[in-house]
């Protein structure tokens, strides 16, 4: 494959990711509904750490976890700051 290739297949990559960031975050807008009519906070830290233990024990590379945590750091963050407004 030539480098254009790679790129091409990174660009379609990153479309996904996209995509799959936009619908975690439609969920996360549908959970803080139901967190606001019940009255919970939006802020949960043990849910959190839920999250990324998880993730961290689904991670086989080439990332090392502290970049994969990092990085889901940055998306929860995200997310819970949209949940908040």
């Amino acid at each position: 494959m030539t480098i254009e290739d790679w790129r091409a297949k990174i660009d379609a990559i990153d479309k996904q990711l996209l995509e799959l960031l936009s619908r975690r975050a439609n969920c996360v807008l549908e959970v803080g509904k139901i967190k606001s009519e019940r009255k919970m906070q939006v802020f949960v830290p043990e849910r959190e750490r839920q999250i990324l233990e998880t993730i961290l024990l689904e991670n086989k590379g080439p990332l090392g976890n502290d970049a994969v945590r990092r990085i889901f750091e940055c998306v929860i963050d995200e997310c819970r700051r949209i949940e908040e407004s």
